[in-house]
Formats: C-alpha cells, structure tokens, sequence
C-alpha cells in the first residue's frame, strides 16, 4: 500500500464518522477551513494506521540470507511515531534491535520495517516493544535478540498529568540476551 495514493475499504465511512465529531465537538463542519477536513483525517488515519494491512514476518523473510555470522548484529535509533490505543494521541521515539545470528541475516532495513509496521498501529509500548521482539526471534531463530524502546507520550505531555519531559524505556530479552554479560554489551553499544 502507497500511504498517499491508496487506501483501505472505508475511507469514505471514516470521514462519515470526523464529520460527525466534529459537530458533537460544537465545530460546523460546513465552514471553509473545516470541509475538507473529515477527509483529510480519514485518509491520515489509515496512513497511521496500515501495519494492520502488513505481514512483519514476511518483511524479513523476503531478505533473508544465509550468513555463517555469530556476533551481535545492531540497528539503533530507529525512528518511530504511534498512536497509544487508550487515548489515540502520539508517542513517539527511537528503538533499538540487537540480535545474534544462528545461520541467517536479513537486510537491514528490514529490521526498521518491522518497527514501522508494529509502530502503525493503535499501541501500547509495552506491546510493540514485545512484538518487535517476538517477529525477529520466530522468523531468524537467533541466538538472542534484544529490544529496547525509548519514547514520548503525548497523552502524558497533553492530558493527564502534563509531564512535558518524561520518557518512557522498554525492554524485551530472549536466548543469549538473558546473560547480564550480552545485555550489558548491547547497552553500552547503544549508549548516546
């Protein structure tokens, strides 16, 4: 899916539906700044929304290589923007992914496309962070992966409890990356 030519089934309903928030808001969605608008968000929220439409397993598969490589394998400060479930605003940050090859390497860029695809979805952290995670273990078999998540919320920044500094940090561990020794290497490998 091109994210700005092609949209999913019910984009004219969702508009439907902004239209209609926008009067219970008290706004009249008739005046000029406002008549495109249930449009425009219906179409930014299936862009926001369209890892529901995407297979992270088979972003990896389709680069995957047989490499006879055993040493931690990093992307970091992978660039990310969600939308949290409870309240529908953005958090946002970085992820870093490590794992440790058992036979097979994938490109790259296919680790930051798996973020994307679990990022464009309603989240939490907590699950993306293990869902990243869980992609990367049961489609390579690595020795280990690990994954760290640091980000931003909107929802406490906006609302709430209008924390304007406050970042979240996530993590999620298997294989290898149980030992502190692994773990501690990652970390240091990812400091800023």
């Amino acid at each position: 899916m091109n994210p700005e030519t092609e949209y999913r089934e019910g984009l004219d309903d969702l508009a439907a539906h902004y239209h209609q928030i926008l009067t219970l808001l008290g706004e009249d969605p008739e005046r000029e700044g406002l008549l495109k608008t249930p449009m425009r968000v219906a179409k930014a929220m299936q862009v926001l929304t369209r890892g529901y439409a995407m297979d992270a397993h088979k972003v990896l598969t389709d680069a995957l290589f047989q490499e006879d490589y055993s040493q931690m394998v990093i992307v970091k400060d992978i660039d990310f923007f969600s939308l949290c479930e409870h309240h529908m605003l953005p958090f946002y940050g970085k992820v870093h992914v490590a794992y440790i090859p058992n036979g097979y390497i994938t490109g790259l860029s296919k680790i930051a496309r798996v973020v994307d695809i679990y990022s464009h979805r309603l989240q939490v952290q907590e699950r993306m962070t293990l869902q990243i995670k869980e992609c990367i273990a049961e489609t390579l078999h690595p020795l280990g992966v690990m994954v760290v998540v640091e980000a931003r919320h909107m929802c406490m920044q906006m609302r709430g409890v209008e924390k304007q500094n406050s970042i979240t940090t996530t993590s999620e561990v298997s294989g290898v990356f149980h030992q502190a020794k692994t773990r501690q290497e990652f970390m240091n490998l990812i400091s800023h």
